[in-house]
């Protein structure tokens, strides 16, 4: 058993999409970055990448590349899991955290689940996703970004 912590966090701004979890929330703003900016699937990524010893996203996914320029997050993630198949291990359970103001998210939240067990070819019940303000404190608490937080359990392949 491996277990692997990840962190993200973007920029909010306006002419972008919000997808987290690989949906797209209707809102007026967006996450800024290389990619589609899915701050949770980011911090998957990175917690898979430490539970299997392989850096983070930054090291398998520059963005200085243009290859990665807009791409789906997803993409990203079906690639990480990959690797770590690869190296004989599979995410076994899931626990995270978006902290954001706005917007809510609880109409969204099973729309994620059901996309991360997807991706990752796992039951939907293993993967657990939490919404929680910052009480108006700090960047997340003046509607300024969002973070994630991901925390993950790998599995070593028999």
């Amino acid at each position: 058993m491996r277990i692997g912590f990840g962190y993200d966090s973007h920029r909010l701004v306006e002419g972008r999409k919000l997808i987290l979890g690989g949906v797209e929330i209707p809102f007026e703003k967006g996450l800024l970055g290389h990619s589609d900016a899915d701050a949770l699937l980011h911090a998957l990524c990175d917690a898979i990448l430490g539970a299997i010893g392989e850096g983070d996203i930054g090291k398998h996914f520059p963005d200085s590349d243009p290859a990665y320029k807009n791409i789906s997050s997803k993409e990203l993630l079906i690639s990480v899991n990959e690797l770590a198949i690869r190296k004989g291990y599979r995410v076994n359970n899931i626990d995270s955290t978006l902290v954001l103001e706005k917007p809510k998210l609880r109409g969204y939240i099973d729309g994620m689940v059901t996309n991360i067990a997807g991706f990752l070819g796992m039951e939907p019940g293993r993967v657990n996703i939490k919404a929680s303000t910052n009480e108006g404190m700090g960047f997340t608490g003046r509607c300024e970004g969002i973070a994630a937080f991901a925390v993950v359990t790998m599995k070593a392949e028999t």
